[in-house]
């Protein structure tokens, strides 16, 4: 499943094709391919061509050493006898299987909800229109991610499962396709910027025979989220910020090329931990965090917490920094949906606009005088 280069792969067909002698028009094969249709995000590429597109997920997981190639094959399309050793998908799907909630707004995005017929653990899920279909019986609740409900996958025959894998052996996955079941490994939850992540709705479109409205979409928000870019520029003084919480004995905070460390910069916010490298998270002592940020202006905590008073009544170390004293503690997992699903982690990557638009009421609200936050939560 490799496919380091469009180019030689071209080449090879061309051979192949000639060597073979095949009555098609070769020509009209290559010179179809189009560029890379994605600008932001970095592990997704996706070409072009009138039959077929050429889908690769790059970098699938941690420490990837391979890509992984799809075939994304119209109906009626022809692909090149060189691609088919690649999985080779019929679009657009009728029916579709996902394992990660951040896909469903992508879905309902592009009025495709009545595609997806299954998912695991459907509690997770905190949209209103999709409950709406899962209460309804329309979406089939197939267990555990990690242990997925083999009979009724097949039962259900779904045209694609869309899911993810941490590694490159996963037995889960192997198993859906020794049953005939076909998969395809996203990696959205690898992107680290915040329009890097909203641009998978792309492979959506392509996949659902909606890359018109895919574009539009994606479009709208990247006008939406650099229009919000500009107006926080007009402030000069940022405000400093810290960020999370305590979890057991160590403060977990998001290094400085993290997406939640973006979000803070473009909303012209001082990052205290701007500075450190990596995407991740960095592990500290609550002394470590007490002595960088005990006079921090702003507190993003990573806490489902909805009161001042519940977090002093977990930890009351807490009391000891300003943010807290002057009630400027935030959260963005407050909100839940109707079963306990976090509607951040659902929504947030497909709409960093409203991110965005968050992290500048909350920094500068006089920016924003008329918005009211759709994820952010500020503690009483």
């Amino acid at each position: 499943m490799i496919f380091k280069s469009l180019f030689p792969l071209l080449v090879g067909t061309i051979l192949m094709l000639v060597s073979c002698k095949k009555k098609e028009d070769v020509s009209s094969v290559t010179q179809s391919v189009t560029t890379n249709q994605i600008k932001y995000a970095t592990s997704l590429a996706i070409y072009e061509n009138k039959d077929f597109s050429i889908v690769k997920i790059i970098t699938p997981w941690p420490n990837a050493t391979e890509d992984l190639t799809y075939i994304l094959k119209e109906k009626q399309g022809h692909v090149p006898d060189s691609l088919t050793k690649y999985p080779i998908i019929t679009v657009p799907l009728t029916s579709i299987v996902v394992t990660s909630t951040t896909i469903i707004p992508y879905l309902e995005l592009l009025d495709a909800s009545e595609k997806l017929v299954g998912f695991p653990n459907t509690d997770y899920i905190s949209s209103p229109k999709t409950r709406e279909r899962i209460d309804k019986g329309w979406v089939k609740n197939l267990g555990q991610n990690e242990k997925l409900n083999m009979e009724q996958l097949i039962d259900l025959a779904p045209d694609l499962i869309v899911t993810f894998s941490m590694d490159n052996h996963n037995p889960m996955i192997e198993n859906l396709e020794k049953s005939g079941l076909k998969t395809l490994v996203q990696a959205d939850w690898m992107e680290q910027t915040p329009l890097g992540k909203a641009e998978w709705i792309k492979l959506y479109g392509a996949l659902l025979g909606k890359k018109r409205e895919a574009k539009k979409e994606f479009d709208q928000i990247v006008q939406n989220y650099q229009e919000a870019v500009k107006l926080a520029d007009t402030k000069g003084v940022k405000k400093s910020v810290m960020y999370g919480s305590m979890y057991q004995d160590q403060w977990f905070v998001a290094k400085g090329n993290s997406w939640v460390a973006q979000f803070i910069n473009d909303a012209q916010g001082n990052y205290l931990w701007a500075d450190t490298q990596g995407s991740g998270s960095l592990s500290l002592s609550f002394e470590t965090v007490l002595d960088k940020a005990k006079n921090a202006q702003v507190w993003v905590a990573t806490s489902s917490f909805k009161t001042l008073k519940e977090m002093t009544d977990a930890n009351p170390h807490y009391a000891q920094f300003k943010a807290y004293q002057q009630k400027e503690v935030y959260t963005f997992e407050g909100k839940l949906g109707a079963t306990g699903g976090t509607v951040y982690y659902e929504l947030a990557p497909s709409r960093p606009d409203l991110v965005l638009k968050d992290y500048i009421k909350m920094l500068h609200p006089e920016l924003l005088p008329n918005y009211t936050f759709t994820f952010a939560q500020k503690l009483n």
